[in-house]
């Protein structure tokens, strides 16, 4: 095989005139600021959609925990509405606000002939109520003498009735009081 240099001659010549067989002379630094950038771009990207998937993870715990505080809510208000329906509390009820069974029913056939006796629904008689026991009136403890305003060993006042400084009741001076020891 030899190995000529010469010039090349019909399709080789063609192709050899699209490639160039020199050494390239595209510069590299558009290429690779594009490669830079496509990546940069791709790293934010991802990582703007991992912090809104992160926060609708948030909001949707948020309404999770939401709902079980509704349903756990709805289930206590069922069960008000069920002790409420229930017929000793309606009978209860009825019976705070004056009411009465009723008597025996009468039906209407669809002949409109009357089946059944109606009657009148009576309220019962009602139960004697205890009378509450009256205890005798406790007797007050006599009254002390008028005070002038001064005791007599202290020289300090003391307040007896109602009034500006007065409790109605007589008091002591601070020193006369036994004071608990401590130790």
């Amino acid at each position: 095989m030899s190995t000529a240099k010469g010039p090349l001659k019909g399709r080789a010549a063609r192709l050899g005139r699209l490639m160039p067989s020199g050494p390239s002379t595209a510069a590299r630094t558009p290429f690779v600021l594009l490669v830079v950038v496509l990546l940069g771009g791709g790293l934010i990207t991802l990582l703007l959609l991992n912090s809104a998937l992160n926060q609708g993870s948030f909001q949707l715990n948020e309404l999770k925990n939401r709902t079980t505080e509704l349903t756990d809510e709805e289930q206590a208000l069922q069960r008000d509405v069920d002790d409420y329906a229930a017929p000793d509390a309606l009978e209860r009820r009825a019976r705070e606000l004056g009411m009465v069974p009723g008597g025996s029913p009468a039906f209407l056939g669809p002949d409109g002939k009357v089946l059944g006796r109606p009657s009148e629904a009576v309220a019962p008689e009602p139960s004697p109520t205890p009378k509450p026991i009256t205890k005798p009136a406790p007797t007050e403890p006599p009254k002390p003498p008028a005070n002038t305003g001064t005791s007599a060993n202290t020289g300090t006042s003391a307040a007896t009735g109602p009034g500006p400084g007065g409790t109605g009741r007589r008091t002591e001076p601070t020193a006369a009081r036994p004071r608990p020891s401590g130790r």
